[in-house]
């Protein structure tokens, strides 16, 4: 099975830049949109074969989430079941006969840390609640995460130090559900592998000198790490401030 996360920064504006042709291309069963900023009438996306799921913010033209899978499954669900959380259309889990997929877009702690207090409760509902999944089956979590963990998942890390994505509190939460018991698939594969980003600013032309961030991933349960066949970037695929990233499970 090969699975597929991609922040579009508006699915709408994605559409226009190639979007159904660089998904296409890469024959994905399941695909896990971020930042979809759109409710599901106001777009149509021309991939046959998949059903689709969407968990859209009360808020217009912000945050929200979709699922795109092909592959059959048994049940949805959208939000975390916390009130305080599930308004800004961040999380879908569906459930698949050998693991749960989570598809989350974690909220960003913004400039100055404004957000910051906030994002340590969603850390620590959110490791809770894939906790709880995780103890029934399998959890492969994957997203927009907002977070780089490593000095090496960044360009510059020292001078980025303690912005939203950096700080020390952030990178200690990511490094709790890692110990919970799940793995950084990318990071398994590639444990020294500097250069490999997802995210780069729209100001400096930071792509262009690939002065990123690595800040989506996928992330699975330990127990599932023998069956993942690859973790990869895909760097090249043009349309949004983040590009794709994929997974192979062999399932």
């Amino acid at each position: 099975m090969r699975l597929l996360s991609w922040n579009v920064n508006g699915l709408r504006a994605c559409l226009g830049k190639g979007f159904a042709e660089s998904v296409s291309a890469l024959d994905c069963d399941v695909i896990c949109l971020q930042e979809t900023k759109m409710e599901p009438h106001q777009a149509d996306i021309p991939l046959d074969g998949y059903e689709i799921l969407y968990n859209s913010a009360e808020k217009k033209g912000y945050s929200g989430t979709a699922v795109l899978t092909r592959e059959k499954y048994l049940s949805s669900t959208v939000g975390i079941g916390i009130d305080e959380h599930d308004h800004e259309g961040r999380v879908i889990t569906v459930e698949f006969q050998d693991f749960f997929l989570v598809n989350c877009y974690t909220p960003n702690s913004q400039r100055e840390l404004a957000r910051l207090d906030y994002r340590m409760r969603w850390e620590d509902d959110f490791r809770a609640y894939l906790a709880g999944l995780d103890a029934k089956k399998p959890v492969v979590l994957c997203g927009d995460l907002n977070v780089a963990h490593q000095e090496i998942d960044l360009k510059n890390p020292k001078t980025n130090h303690m912005s939203a994505g950096f700080s020390d509190q952030e990178r200690e939460k990511f490094g709790q559900l890692l110990a919970q018991g799940m793995t950084d698939t990318f990071r398994h594969f590639n444990p020294d592998l500097t250069g490999a980003y997802t995210w780069w600013s729209y100001m400096f032309s930071a792509r262009k000198n690939n002065a990123g961030w690595r800040i989506d991933y996928f992330v699975v349960s330990d127990r599932l790490m023998p069956r993942v066949r690859a973790s990869l970037i895909h760097s090249d695929i043009m349309g949004s401030d983040h590009c794709p990233v994929s997974l192979e499970l062999d399932i």
